[in-house]
């Protein structure tokens, strides 16, 4: 892959981010699966979602829950390249959120975490898609998301 086609795939990938955490903080991640391959797995301890149907399922039952504020911060990306159509990306996720409506009262991050994602080339949709999301909380504080009770538990959704 020459330099221009390297830059070009990073400024893709960071704007595939940037437009996933903008649908789920402004419009509850009704378009989240689109942004993964059918075969995806998104991990963020407990949770574990196999696939696009489990990945939208969750951001659908986070909007049944309620009124929430929720603002994803994205910082240090960088992305290595194994060939044309596939990268492994790294950044920092800072996540703000709280139940109800704004204004909130200004805590720290509910989250700081490190984030790895692998990524696939599809041709067909002629954009990246996730393959594999991981989620490692580094700190944690402020307003907590309470999860499903079987995401609690550690339960994988199929």
């Amino acid at each position: 892959m020459d330099r221009t086609a390297q830059l070009l795939a990073i400024m893709e990938l960071q704007r595939g981010i940037a437009d996933f955490w903008h649908d789920v903080d402004t419009e509850w991640g009704r378009k989240a699966a689109q942004f993964y391959a059918e075969d995806a797995v998104y991990e963020a301890e407990p949770l574990k979602l196999v696939g696009r149907e489990a990945i939208q399922r969750f951001y659908s039952w986070r909007e049944d829950r309620g009124d929430r504020t929720a603002v994803h911060g994205v910082l240090n990306f960088r992305a290595d390249f194994e060939d044309e159509h596939h990268a492994v990306a790294t950044w920092y996720m800072l996540l703000y959120a709280c139940d109800g409506t704004p204004p909130h009262p200004a805590e720290p991050p509910t989250r700081i975490s490190r984030v790895t994602e692998n990524y696939r080339w599809d041709a067909g949709e002629d954009r990246w898609l996730c393959t594999r999301r991981y989620v490692e909380n580094l700190f944690r504080g402020g307003s907590q998301l309470n999860a499903p009770a079987a995401l609690n538990k550690g339960a994988v959704l199929p």
